[in-house]
């Protein structure tokens, strides 16, 4: 597969190549036109352009380009699925799941669309502003840039995309070079939506060239998900330009003495650590177990994980995919033999997939490893997790807090009380009852806080950020 960039309409070769590389066996897969930085600000250019056009499309007019898309991602989302399984290695089921979820996100927008409300008021709260009345009306901030990461690269791409095409906003996507091919189909399908051609633009690049989108003043919302280091130093480094950052975290796990429905329990909990190889920001990283009911989660969850099938992403089989790349599967191994070295057990796993399997790595669970362990404090990314008891939910409160991150949290418990008192407690950006902290819907507030974030997703969420306030003060 061979592919262009795309520019403000125009499908563009770069004189430079970047190759997509197969994580599972090293393979390139297709090869994608390399923007410079000069692509970039053409691509800036042509957005902050086409703004005044985009401003005047009525509400109907962005919900049926939405509609569109949305419609032409439901017909080719086996070839997107696939195409996503080569170049990220997460399996074909996850893949199918992402692109549903996709297609379901531009769903929403469009609904959205047509739902942007003002309001008006009675100013007259004081003798001054005697026969004075508001009306306030939502106008589009602008150009977004937004760059998404490799993990999710058609969904949270969409998450960024949706929001601004429903609020009139141009959008510039800058893809993880990783995982760029899925991004330019994407840009197929917008380009024959409706949508003005000068408002979107993919611009494959590095970091280095993407950081014009950083700090260009013709940007006026930077939406950036990735790791933490990255996503404050941005913001830092974005001036007067609104940010939005979905960071990274070591999701905690809390489980009560009254479990009753153990299957449920077990399947949640294997699907939140190991799902896409683990490499989903609220992955199940840290379980924090009543004592009472550690020795039988440790057997039950230890079996399940060592059922998992590790393989190719392309066989309906596989159910745990390879990490992205080498360098992600040394560190956490690494990671892995420090936190056995000091002191945890190893219950199993911690073991490359058979030769021939590129970057697959075996479903690992260790016990009792230090807080301060590489491993537990900050955000492993991999098919790792760790368990440990707690005497009481009160205790299990202070260890998930017990972080410089907080993305969400989930709790399986019976007692009411516990739930809110979890709510009110952990300082995490989402609680979820009865089942992991992978769990998100995409209509729902998605973010965090302390490092793992600022500001929010979730399509009604995020069209907020994306809309500025304007008000228009009449005398009658």
């Amino acid at each position: 597969m061979r592919m262009r960039a795309y520019i403000g309409g125009s499908w563009v070769e770069t004189g430079r190549q970047l190759d997509v590389i197969n994580p599972f066996d090293g393979q390139c897969i297709g090869q994608v036109a390399e923007c410079g930085a000069d692509a970039v600000d053409q691509a800036i250019d042509r957005a902050h352009r086409a703004l005044p056009q985009t401003r005047q499309l009525e509400p109907y007019q962005r919900a049926q380009i939405l509609v569109l898309i949305r419609d032409r991602l439901r017909e080719r989302q086996e070839t997107f699925a696939r195409t996503l399984s080569q170049e990220n290695g997460k399996t074909l089921h996850e893949s199918r799941l992402e692109i549903t979820r996709a297609v379901a996100t531009f769903d929403l927008a469009a609904g959205e669309a047509s739902r942007i409300y003002g309001e008006a008021y009675d100013l007259a709260i004081n003798p001054l502003a005697t026969r004075r009345q508001a009306l306030v009306r939502h106008y589009p901030i602008g150009v977004v840039a937004a760059i998404a990461p490799f993990n999710f690269p058609v969904n949270l791409a969409v998450h960024k995309i949706a929001p601004a095409l429903a609020t009139g906003c141009p959008v510039i996507l800058k893809p993880a070079s990783k995982t760029p091919l899925t991004a330019l189909m994407l840009a197929e399908i917008i380009a024959e939506s409706g949508w003005p051609s000068e408002a979107f633009s993919v611009v494959p690049c590095g970091r280095t060239v993407g950081q014009q989108l950083v700090e260009d003043e013709r940007i006026k919302l930077l939406s950036f998900t990735g790791s933490p280091e990255v996503g404050w130093k941005m913001k830092r480094q974005a001036g007067k330009k609104k940010v939005i950052l979905e960071l990274g975290g070591n999701a905690g796990l809390i489980v009560d003495r009254d479990v009753q429905d153990w299957d449920w329990l077990i399947n949640r909990a294997v699907m939140g650590a190991f799902y896409q190889c683990g490499q989903v920001c609220i992955s199940v990283q840290r379980i924090f177990l009543h004592h009472e009911i550690m020795g039988e989660f440790r057997s039950r969850f230890k079996k399940a994980a060592e059922a998992l099938c590790s393989g190719d992403p392309l066989d309906e089989a596989t159910t745990l995919g390879p990490m992205i790349d080498s360098a992600n599967r040394q560190r956490l191994q690494q990671w892995i033999q420090e936190a056995i070295d000091q002191g945890a057990h190893l219950v199993t796993g911690h073991g490359v997939a058979p030769v021939g399997q590129g970057n697959n790595l075996t479903a690992t669970i260790l016990e009792e490893a230090d807080a301060r362990c590489a491993i537990v404090a900050e955000e492993a990314f991999g098919p790792v997790v760790t368990l440990t008891p707690v005497q009481s939910m009160t205790e299990a409160f202070e260890r998930v807090n017990d972080s410089r991150y907080g993305l969400q949290c989930g709790i399986f418990t019976n007692d009411f009380q516990t739930v809110m008192r979890a709510f009110d407690t952990l300082e995490v950006g989402g609680v979820i009852h009865n089942d992991v902290p992978s769990f998100r819907v995409d209509s729902m507030p998605y973010g965090g806080v302390k490092d793992s974030g600022l500001g929010r997703e979730g399509v009604r969420y995020a069209m907020r950020d994306m809309l500025e306030e304007r008000v228009l003060v009449y005398r009658r």
